[in-house]
């Protein structure tokens, strides 16, 4: 069996000064950049993610465009957004990657991987359509549920947040947002507790931060209903919305929603925004809650309000912040509970420093939403390691730590007869950790459903 006889520089070598003995040689039909990438394709099958969701999509393509399958082509898509090649361009040099054309296998093992013009066409073409841009939307719960099925959950929590995405063309959709202060893509998500991306959905760049938010909260929901767990929802004062509450009370959720300060809220704590008696502490904080039933005129029945009032050193006047919950549990806890929605911002970070989901530069609005939904598919691909029973030295590395040095490894092909051997730079992860990574993920195997 033999490699693809081409690759980057393999004409010549190059000379360094410094040392006459040293010579530079480019091989990238026998040597990866991405050794890392071999574990992720062992969690898709240990999960089945990409042969389950991939049946949804539809191939519109004719006549001898079918080279490489929908499957190839999706995880080709996915697996170089997860290694950091958010465009289709890098698909010119990843088409002779050995590590790729193993992860996407069939016939790129002995040839080649999708060109940058057949990658171009797979996601501005067929990935387009509106009912494959409404399957790939459905994706990333579709493989979340792959995760419950494994490693079942008591309960989940959903955190809504919007972001921005700044555009530098005259991108379809593209807007002045003043909160912002660009112009921008204005995306919203949904992430659970576990740093999963639950659904997202782009958007023009000058709505409001809540708009669209049934549309996408209501399939999340949906795909939760028959699971035996309790359910949270948080989110910012943007989304203090009456049929969001009516919504989340209907389906059994308890949630903790910020609510932008007004004079009647302040009314009800006035007896807490005058300086404690006391000489008043250089160093300490001095915190207090208060509970408190409050109905806005929207609202169609009155609300538990929990505020924190804070008096911090030097300062004249209290910090104050209002939410409105029907938890019931203490105001501290219901406070701390809301606090960390604040992870929903630190997940948004990965997926733009990580996955680069901001990169979105196609002309058209719609390529542009084909863009991010497999941003999301590489991201949620990512963070499920986490969810396998790590070796310490590998648990707490973020997403970014993971791509930079888990899946940045380098990798050497040696392709026999009846074997195909990868040899892996040892550097930030050795052949025993990566051994254990490996066992930890087939562990996460979901167990077999019954006939």
């Amino acid at each position: 069996m033999l490699d693809h006889p081409t690759g980057a520089g393999s004409n010549g070598d190059i000379r360094v000064d410094f040392d006459a003995r040293v010579r530079l040689e480019f091989h990238g039909s026998k040597i990866s950049s991405d050794g890392g990438l071999l574990l992720y394709r062992e969690l898709d099958e240990a999960l089945g993610l990409f042969n389950k969701t991939v049946q949804s999509l539809r191939d519109t393509r004719k006549g001898k465009n079918g080279v490489h399958t929908l499957l190839g082509l999706l995880r080709q898509s996915v697996f170089g957004r997860l290694a950091g090649y958010e465009d289709v361009n890098d698909a010119a040099r990843l088409a002779r990657d050995p590590v790729m054309r193993q992860i996407i296998g069939g016939r790129a093992v002995d040839g080649q991987a999708a060109s940058s013009s057949q990658m171009g066409r797979f996601e501005t073409e067929v990935l387009a359509t509106a009912a494959n841009r409404g399957a790939l939307a459905d994706m990333p719960g579709q493989w979340i549920e792959a995760i419950h099925d494994a490693q079942p959950t008591k309960w989940i929590t959903l955190d809504m947040d919007s972001s921005v995405s700044p555009t530098h063309g005259a991108q379809e959709g593209t807007a002045w947002n003043g909160h912002f202060g660009c112009n921008c893509y204005h995306p919203l998500f949904i992430f659970n507790q576990f740093g999963h991306l639950e659904r997202c959905a782009l958007r023009n760049g000058n709505v409001h931060s809540a708009d669209d938010w049934k549309e996408i909260l209501a399939p999340v929901i949906a795909r939760y209903k028959t699971r035996d767990l309790m359910r949270f929802f948080r989110a910012d004062a943007a989304f203090a919305i009456p049929e969001l509450y009516e919504t989340l009370e209907a389906e059994g959720y308890h949630y903790a929603i910020r609510l932008k300060k007004n004079t009647v809220l302040e009314e009800k704590i006035s007896h807490r925004l005058t300086r404690p008696v006391g000489r008043p502490s250089k160093t300490k904080i001095k915190r207090f809650y208060e509970t408190f039933e409050y109905q806005a005129a929207s609202w169609s029945k009155p609300r538990q309000v929990v505020a924190k009032i804070e008096w911090h050193p030097g300062d004249l006047f209290p910090r104050v912040g209002f939410v409105v919950t029907n938890l019931p549990m203490e105001p501290d806890w219901i406070i701390r509970f809301y606090n960390q929605r604040g992870t929903a911002e630190q997940h948004i970070k990965e997926g733009k420093y990580a996955i680069n989901w901001t990169r979105l530069s196609c002309k058209r609005f719609r390529h542009n939403e084909v863009r991010l939904q497999l941003h999301a598919l590489a991201y949620n691909l990512g963070s499920f390691l986490q969810r396998a029973d790590l070796p310490e030295e590998v648990a707490g590395w973020s997403l970014t730590s993971i791509q930079s040095r888990l899946i940045k490894i380098g990798a050497r092909v040696v392709r026999h007869a009846r074997k195909i051997t990868f040899q892996l730079a040892e550097v930030a992860v050795s052949g025993p950790l990566f051994g254990q990574i490996i066992t930890a993920i087939r562990n996460i195997k979901p167990p077999p459903r019954p006939a």
